[in-house]
């Protein structure tokens, strides 16, 4: 063990594993420091990754040359594309994963990197000089010195648990707390909130009858969430099966609302607006009959199973007998309850683009700590807070992300100038750019980027020249080929769109929205014999192509509207300015721009409380 690294890493979640694996791998030696080495990136929720948003900040990871795409592809035992009735700036790609394995191919990871050393311990406080993070100190006594501090301690941070009237002090059930850190970091300057989040009854799948439940099986075909070139073990999938809550169990779950610690005073903090729970639910949308629940499969080799939907912190008699009033459920057994459970976050204003914070130098903030849930959310600022603290280290210039070039770049960006007063979530609606962030292009978006930063790697770099070259052929083929009435009209007819009159060139016919193009590669036998070199990779480059030719119009508008939003980023703001001196902004616009110290005129603009005439005033000071 050394006592000096460059970066040390405090908590194994996703946040901490995808910070430790890009600090170390960009050249930093880096130390992980995690309670339990049996546990990296444990799913304390549903075992599931991706979903709205989710899915595309995934595969935004993995075009950045992190991990969790891969992870997910290894323990994936159901795959489903959402969305595929809407356009595909809304196709969202989930997996259900095996928890145990997805833990283990972390570590396998982790473990097969050079400059990564681990401790299991406990991080107590932190190391500081002249308001500068130098180290943390453990519960052994033991102090390590590092350049930069990454913390990513998720609930563990002043965590309370609650079922009912019973209180439990840990980040988890079974685990304990981490004590001292936010009162040392009030000290210096932060200021502290507390949040919520929850989580349902783990249940006995023997005692399920899921003759009575609506199975949920996945897409037939499995789709990778990473751009890696490699198989996928389509053997292994589990279905997931659907139930209902119904007046009964509503009845039941009400003769607890007295012991409720939602509902007498005792949780105060915030939840997730859009992950209530079951007794929140009940109580808000009190007109509905019933609520729909997805019971999942926590793996391949378990009889466990997570009864998404029910998450609840009422006492556990009451949550057991409102479950066995649930068809299919009439002889359910439980493992453990659903509770509530409490932490500390840091307002994320309180944070550059970097996620470095700003009352302490060399010292990053990433995952739930900073107000957000989701382990999709979590691994992204892991990500991020890893990079730059490692290019920090290195002199290079930060790496930060627009928001019209990744939903990593929104999450940040929203985090940072608009803060949060309730746990933040992804979705699609949250981009101005969809169109631009889908989920099949994150690696045309990220890679070369990446790349440049000395991450992703040259097999990353080679494989996407490989896949652009074979949409070029696609779509060159696409552009030059004439296709006679004779040849396509019998498959014109049988997919329901007007017959040609003359010769066209194919790509008009690609173009129309009843012609799918893998169907239409099945009659063209150019199409067919570049379709046969993309190999593996044919669903995937096939479907860039398809957007690609289907879109153009909406994607070169959305271009277009990105480069004049990007003019007032490039008007950059100085940290130190005394907005206190410009009196024709109002004193709600002078308050937030002074607190949140934005870099430039167009995060001033997304600040909540600044007005466009307040950017005006702005502009005019700055000779605009």
């Amino acid at each position: 063990m050394k006592s000096q690294y460059d970066v040390i890493v405090v908590g194994a979640g996703h946040a901490g594993c995808e910070a430790a694996a890009a600090a170390a791998s960009m050249g930093a030696r880096t130390l992980l420091i995690t309670m339990d080495m049996t546990k990296y990136a444990q799913m304390s929720c549903n075992p599931a990754m991706g979903g709205i948003a989710k899915g595309q900040i995934i595969r935004e990871i993995d075009a950045i040359g992190g991990y969790s795409g891969l992870i997910t592809d290894r323990s994936m035992i159901q795959f489903r594309m959402l969305n595929r009735s809407k356009g595909p700036a809304m196709w969202s790609p989930r997996a259900q994963c095996d928890r145990s394995i997805f833990t283990l191919e972390w570590r396998k990871v982790l473990e097969g990197i050079d400059k990564l050393e681990f401790w299991q311990d406990k991080v107590t406080r932190l190391l500081i000089e002249e308001g500068e993070v130098k180290g943390v100190e453990t519960m052994m006594g033991i102090e390590f010195c590092s350049r930069k501090v990454i913390l990513t301690a998720g609930t563990f941070i002043n965590g309370l648990m609650h079922v009912g009237k019973v209180q439990i002090k840990g980040g988890r059930m079974g685990e304990a707390p981490a004590y001292g850190l936010s009162e040392q970091l009030a000290e210096n300057g932060f200021e502290v909130g507390r949040m919520k989040t929850g989580t349902p009854a783990r249940i006995d799948g023997r005692s399920i009858d899921f003759e009575k439940l609506q199975e949920q099986p996945g897409d037939m075909e499995f789709r990778k969430f990473s751009y890696l070139d490699y198989e996928m073990d389509y053997s292994a999938h589990r279905s997931c099966y659907i139930a209902h809550t119904n007046l009964t169990v509503h009845s039941e779950l009400e003769k607890g609302f007295t012991d409720s610690p939602m509902f007498d005073g005792t949780i105060q903090s915030i939840g997730p607006r859009y992950c209530p729970s079951i007794e929140d639910k009940i109580v808000t949308f009190s007109e509905k009959e019933a609520h729909q629940l997805f019971l999942e499969p926590e793996g391949l080799e378990t009889i466990e199973y997570y009864i998404n939907g029910f998450s609840s912190s009422l006492p556990w008699e009451v949550q057991y007998n409102a479950m066995l009033e649930i068809e299919g459920l009439e002889n359910v057994r439980i493992f453990r309850p659903g509770y509530a459970i409490e932490y500390d976050y840091y307002p994320p204003t309180q944070l550059y683009h970097t996620l470095e914070t700003k009352p302490l130098k060399n010292l990053y903030f990433a995952g739930q700590i900073n107000g957000t849930t989701g382990y999709e959310e979590a691994g992204a600022q892991g990500l991020m807070a890893g990079i730059n603290a490692s290019l920090k280290i290195q002199g290079d210039e930060e790496f930060v992300l627009g928001r019209d070039q990744a939903y990593i770049g929104v999450l940040i960006d929203d985090l940072v100038t608009k803060g949060v007063d309730e746990p933040y979530r992804m979705f699609t609606s949250r981009a101005e750019y969809r169109i631009l962030l889908r989920q099949d292009n994150a690696d045309e978006r990220l890679t070369l980027l990446s790349a440049k930063i000395g991450l992703a790697t040259k097999e990353r770099v080679d494989l996407l020249e490989s896949k652009r070259a074979l949409v070029l052929r696609f779509i060159d083929f696409l552009k030059t080929y004439s296709i006679a009435p004779d040849e396509i009209n019998g498959f014109l007819k049988r997919v329901g769109t007007s017959p040609l009159k003359q010769k066209m060139k194919l790509i008009e016919v690609a173009k129309r929205p009843q012609v799918r193009l893998n169907e239409l590669i099945e009659e063209i036998e150019g199409l067919r014999k570049i379709h046969k070199d993309c190999g593996q990779r044919a669903g995937e480059v096939v479907e860039t192509v398809e957007i690609a030719i289907k879109y153009e119009g909406y994607i070169a508008r959305e271009k277009l509207m990105a480069d004049k939003i990007k003019r007032l980023e490039r008007i950059k703001l100085d940290e130190n300015f005394d907005y206190e001196r410009l009196k024709s902004i109002s004193t709600e616009a002078r308050q937030k721009l002074t607190r949140i110290k934005p870099g430039s005129i167009g995060q001033a603009s997304r600040i909540s409380g600044v007005s466009p005439s307040d950017i005006s005033v702005l502009l005019i000071y700055m000779g605009r």
